[in-house]
């Protein structure tokens, strides 16, 4: 039997997790749907960095040209926070496991 993917995994550990509480409504499957989607924004802005670095060069022109730093250093931390503020809300918690699987659905 294959493995399901690790967004998949997550999705079901959290509705689980809400029908274990209690909590019923689609308002609240909705917010699991919005906490994926910052999953993926998550996952994204990692590959970012891993792939440019968290500093970047840019060019606007030929003689303007430098370094600055990659805007997704900035974010991740803000999505990672609202991740957590939705999860308080709902009165659930992360999954426990290992380090998202970039690979997974992105």
């Amino acid at each position: 039997m294959a493995k399901k993917p690790k967004k998949a995994e997550i999705k079901d550990d959290l509705l689980r997790q809400l029908e274990e509480n209690g909590t019923y409504g689609s308002q609240y499957v909705d917010l699991v749907e919005d906490y994926m989607a910052l999953w993926d924004l998550k996952n994204k802005l990692i590959k970012d960095i891993k792939t440019r670095g968290a500093m970047i060069e840019w060019e606007n022109g030929e003689y303007q040209k430098g370094v600055k730093k990659n805007d997704a250093v900035v974010e991740l931390p803000k999505i990672n926070k609202q991740m957590l503020m939705l999860l308080k809300e709902l009165g659930l918690r992360a999954v426990d496991s290992k380090a998202d699987d970039l690979d997974d659905e992105l």
